[in-house]
């Protein structure tokens, strides 16, 4: 783990341990709300990559009905740069979880997480951290809509 001091200002903006956890805690929301399940922690190194990155972000699809294999058919590119993307959040990620566990926005339910989401009165969210949280929060849902964990990584082409 780098220390914050070395890491660039902008990695260590965009890859906080609060903001990751933050994600975190939004995705597992929605997927509790659209399956009444917590979400495999697994997820978590999904998640992240999807609506961290600007350009995944916009491509993701408007609704949940949309299939992950027809998503990926659609966005090849998206797709092949999805594995390094995806490997290189690891610690990042794992940052977030033990960040979101510590602070409690998240709780572990034997291999899941679920999410806990609180907003400070009055607080005006930036604009893109609230279309990052939006993001979050249907990917969520969208991936609850998938039985099967290992099928959302051999889909985008990662290993858990």
């Amino acid at each position: 783990m780098t220390a914050w001091i070395d890491r660039p200002p902008i990695t260590a903006a965009m890859l906080n341990p609060a903001l990751i956890a933050a994600i975190l805690a939004t995705a597992a929301d929605g997927y509790r709300k659209e399956s009444d399940r917590a979400m495999p922690w697994p997820m978590a190194f999904i998640i992240v990559p999807l609506v961290l990155h600007r350009g995944t972000r916009q491509a993701l699809p408007t609704s949940v009905r949309t299939h992950l294999a027809t998503w990926t058919s659609r966005n090849p590119l998206l797709r092949a740069g999805f594995p390094p993307r995806a490997q290189g959040l690891v610690e990042p990620v794992r940052e977030g979880v033990r960040f979101g566990l510590t602070h409690g926005a998240l709780t572990l339910e034997g291999n899941a997480l679920r999410g806990r989401t609180r907003r400070p009165k009055g607080f005006q969210m930036p604009d893109e951290l609230a279309d990052i949280l939006r993001r979050a929060s249907f990917v969520g849902r969208w991936l609850a809509k998938i039985d099967n964990t290992a099928t959302v990584f051999a889909v985008l082409g990662v290993t858990p």
